[in-house]
């Protein structure tokens, strides 16, 4: 994805979209900061220029190459921060894995069959109890309401 001398001042909320790109240019732009939450799901990036005011995304600890030359700052090789020998500010609770989720940005995947808050759950959802009980209540609220309510229908 080449952005490079497009005028832009900020990173465009499109980006957003596009997280399966691999190689981005946003060199020679007037850029003067990068959001945290900018390359959120930006897993199979592997190399991204930026203009040399910035830092790379997650810092030089997240890319496993970044060069300066006079213009630009390219960084290479997206490391997985779930693979490193620091231990994470977060740990993921318990049932749950570390996966990444962009340059320097970890998530916790809950293991099957955990599932919720905390992936503290598990199983599956009561699919069936919840649409039944819901079903009887429905119908029992219906029926009441259609008996107390219809002595007050004007008859023609």
């Amino acid at each position: 994805l080449d952005l490079s001398n497009c005028s832009l001042n900020s990173v465009p909320p499109g980006l957003a979209e596009a997280t399966a790109a691999i190689v981005l240019d946003l060199t020679e732009n007037p850029l003067t900061t990068l959001p945290n939450g900018s390359f959120l799901g930006f897993i199979h990036l592997q190399s991204l220029a930026v203009p040399l005011t910035l830092e790379c995304p997650g810092g030089r600890d997240a890319w496993q190459d970044v060069t300066v030359d006079r213009s630009s700052r390219l960084c290479q090789g997206q490391r997985n921060p779930c693979n490193t020998s620091v231990e994470l500010a977060w740990p993921c609770p318990e049932n749950s894995v570390c996966a990444p989720d962009g340059p320097g940005l970890t998530q916790c995947l809950c293991d099957s069959p955990f599932h919720g808050y905390k992936c503290l759950r598990e199983g599956t959802f009561p699919l069936l109890l919840f649409g039944g009980i819901l079903g009887i209540a429905t119908v029992s609220l219906s029926l009441l309401l259609w008996g107390t309510q219809r002595r007050k229908a004007k008859t023609p």
